[in-house]
């Protein structure tokens, strides 16, 4: 039903924006004439009353701007930081008004005059058929941008103050994704999917349709058949400790009536425009429910998770001397997966296992970045949603990217229904991080000061 009236609501907006055109294009050529281009189409619609007019001209600017180049799509992205900035005079009123008479009037007109002309752009904007999608893939060249324009931060701001309004949880929708899920769908979860690449159809297909695995995505009314995020579930006896087990296409499916743990073994953010909109945690708070529901049997809630800045943080330990997490017989140890394949031998893995492990409950539990958080994004993700750091396995994935990214580390963190908020709540307050006691013992700390680390 949701897909049917959002539907509908695009093909009249479209309709509207149809009809007004040649109405617009006999009022605005003269101006279009003396216009220098995007700028003053958005001026134009900023200062527009007519809700006819507006939606066909927000519908011109955004098929422009699709058409624009690198170089002219900076410029646009410009003229938003500073054309399109705040009305300071504007401000100056609001305030002495405020100062001369404070009442409810006059806030409320220092609350509209505070705000970036910007974000009222956007609104009128996401008026146009199928606005919300164009803002947000603009949202993704603007990310673009900034590696190398800080001074566009700005913008990129007001789009995260909107989008975390205009995406927040109350218009999410939690769809199952399955077999019978429409094949557009389906092709988008196999090219979004980020973490264990999906192969074809038929890998899909023991992804998502066979009795032992579960998947589950967001969507939003503006967006009917764009995921925003998707989760992967596998149901097993127990918590795993390799990714292979559950991606082989040999594996033993597990009768669900008799699996007693969920496994969150690929979680992936489909929309980068989305970027710094939080999904994550809403979704496993969800899923979890709806599994609960389904199989009340399932008391474990776990994830198998990549840690894909550990192998890069190990290198950096492993030259410095001064390392807080290494001694120099663990260099030794690890030395060994400098030489190829060295996962095939278990002589090699058996010797390194202790001060790997060892370093890797150092790399998650004590070591931080300048803000005082933990060094992994994942474990940064996890731990924020009120999850406990429960196990470390190695070698849990011997993929090339794994292997580039962790050294074939895994961990498993532990979602406990009956302490997530406080383990939230320990991680949001005193940056706390719920550790299982076996990777507490591994992560003991040295004498040495601790100091944080970059990251």
């Amino acid at each position: 039903m949701v897909g049917v009236n959002a539907s509908f609501f695009s093909e009249m907006l479209q309709s509207i924006a149809e009809r007004s055109r040649a109405f617009l294009r006999e009022r605005r050529e003269p101006a279009r004439e003396r216009s220098d281009g995007l700028v003053e189409l958005c001026e134009a619609l900023l200062s527009g009353r007519g809700e006819a007019s507006g939606v066909a001209l927000a519908n011109e600017i955004l098929a422009d701007y699709a058409e624009l180049t690198i170089g002219p799509r900076i410029a646009f992205f410009e003229a938003l930081a500073t054309t399109f900035g705040h009305d300071r005079a504007r401000i100056d009123a609001a305030v002495a008004a405020w100062r001369q008479a404070p009442s409810a009037e006059a806030a409320t007109e220092l609350h509209h005059a505070a705000e970036p002309r910007r974000l009222e752009l956007f609104r009128r904007l996401n008026l146009a058929p199928g606005g919300t999608a164009a803002l947000v893939r603009m949202r993704e060249q603007l990310l673009d941008a900034l590696d190398r324009r800080d001074d566009l931060a700005v913008v990129d701001k007001d789009f995260t103050h909107l989008f975390s309004s205009w995406f927040n949880r109350g218009f999410l929708v939690l769809r199952r994704i399955d077999w019978s899920t429409p094949a557009v769908i389906l092709e988008k979860i196999i090219r979004y999917e980020a973490v264990h690449e999906i192969r074809d159809w038929q890998d899909l297909r023991r992804r998502i349709d066979l009795p032992d695995r579960r998947c589950y995505a967001f969507f939003h009314p503006a967006l009917v058949d764009e995921p925003l995020i998707f989760v992967e579930v596998a149901l097993t006896r127990e918590i795993p400790a390799a990714i292979a087990p559950i991606l082989s296409d040999k594996r033993a499916a597990v009768d669900p009536a008799r699996a007693t743990t969920a496994v969150f073994y690929s979680i992936t953010n489909c929309q980068r425009g989305l970027n710094g909109v939080s999904f994550g945690h809403f979704l496993i708070k969800q899923v979890v429910e709806e599994v609960s529901r389904e199989m009340p049997r399932i008391s474990s809630f776990v994830t198998l998770s990549p840690a894909p800045n550990f192998a890069q943080w190990l290198k950096r330990e492993r030259a410095s001397e001064a390392s807080l997490a290494l001694r120099e017989d663990d260099r030794e140890a690890l030395a060994a997966l400098d030489s190829a394949d060295w996962w095939l031998d278990p002589d090699v893995i058996g010797a390194a296992r202790e001060p790997l492990l060892r370093a890797a409950a150092w790399y998650f539990v004590r070591a931080r970045n300048s803000r005082g958080l933990p060094l992994d994004p994942v474990a940064r993700f996890h731990l924020g949603n009120g999850a406990r750091l429960e196990r470390l396995d190695w070698p849990a994935d011997t993929s090339a990217r794994a292997l580039a990214q962790s050294c074939g580390l895994m961990v498993n963190y532990l979602y406990d229904l009956d302490y997530i908020e406080k383990n939230h709540e320990a991680y949001a307050q005193q940056r706390s991080i719920v550790a299982a006691s076996a990777v507490s013992r591994l992560a003991r700390a040295p004498a040495r000061e601790i100091v944080p680390v970059s990251g």
